[in-house]
């Protein structure tokens, strides 16, 4: 048998959750919490194999849950599940220790009920959409070919962006709206394979 707990705030979708884990006869449902506070005092009372997380929780976030969790609950693995495809969400989540991580638009029943048993085998089951981002993380272009991939106006942004402003200074700056400046930093993102504006600027660096 493999135990499932759920920390989901949203009510359909956590009604839902349960009602899959109850339909399975191989799955226990130990535990369902609409909060990260509460899922912290509830469950290393009884640590379930798997626990199943939203990102966006009501107070302290699916991350620090995760986090605190971790080191108390070593025989528990952690599955986030959530609408964000950021990649600065989707990484956090992983070095926070998520082992999974799935979206629930589109999810079905199978899909989850698949996730669980795969991450209880020791696998770390990923949305589609998600595991391209992981993999693409991974293929580093050559730092010679990097500056001739941005544009003159990335390359604005970025400079800004390494002088502390913030997306509203930039765009005040260049004339744009702060979309347009996300916008910049998103096809940034994409063209030097990195998850977050750190690492932008880290590579950004060694142009």
């Amino acid at each position: 048998m493999i135990t499932v707990a759920i920390v989901e705030d949203n009510d359909q979708f956590r009604i839902a959750l349960e009602a899959i884990i109850k339909g399975q006869n191989e799955l226990v449902l130990t535990g369902s919490y609409t909060s990260a506070e509460k899922a912290i005092t509830g469950l290393p009372e009884n640590p379930p194999d798997i626990v199943i997380t939203d990102i966006s929780l009501p107070g302290m976030r699916g991350t620090e849950l995760i986090v605190r969790l971790k080191d108390r609950m070593p025989g528990t693995q952690f599955m986030v599940c959530s609408i964000h495809d950021d990649n600065d969400t989707i990484f956090e989540a992983l070095e926070c220790g998520a082992s999974g991580y799935i979206l629930k638009e589109p999810v079905t029943a199978d899909e989850i009920c698949k996730a669980i048993h795969d991450l209880y085998k020791g696998g770390s089951p990923m949305s589609p959409f998600i595991a391209r981002k992981v993999i693409r993380s991974f293929q580093k272009p050559l730092i010679s070919d990097v500056n001739s991939l941005l544009s003159q106006r990335e390359k604005e942004v970025l400079e800004l962006l390494a002088k502390g402003l913030m997306y509203k200074e930039i765009a005040g700056q260049l004339g744009v709206g702060q979309e347009t400046v996300k916008k910049h930093l998103k096809n940034i993102y994409q063209k030097l394979h990195v998850q977050n504006k750190i690492e932008a600027l880290n590579k950004f660096r060694l142009l």
